[in-house]
């Protein structure tokens, strides 16, 4: 339920009103009884999430969820070719980095001592 700013014509009394939005609006002043009361146009409140967080991916439509699937699949099966030769590649290169961080985790090891 939002909260509505108040004020009073007659006597500027300005209040705040927690109310629901269907409800009427107050027209009769607490402070002086006269039915000279304004409701302000103002910002509001402000949202307040509860939970872990909403997020724009939560709740995509069944269409969207398979374009995407689809999309996922058609790109997966073109970079395998590419995926395969990468991988030797890296299995090579992986094996020297390999051998090289051995080395440089040991000696950054003895350098600590």
């Amino acid at each position: 339920m939002p909260t509505y700013d108040y004020r009073c014509e007659a006597c500027d009394h300005e209040f705040e009103l927690f109310q629901q939005m269907s409800a009427p609006v107050e027209t009769v002043c607490p402070k002086c009884g006269l039915e000279s009361l304004r409701r302000l146009v103002g910002t509001g409140g402000g949202i307040l999430f509860k939970g872990s967080g909403f997020y724009e991916t939560d709740y995509r439509s069944a269409s969207y969820k398979k374009a995407a699937d689809s999309d996922r699949k058609s790109n997966d099966s073109a970079a395998k070719p590419t995926e395969t030769g990468g991988t030797k590649k890296s299995s090579d290169s992986s094996g020297g980095s390999g051998s090289s961080r051995g080395s440089s985790g040991s000696s950054s090891g003895s350098g600590a001592d």
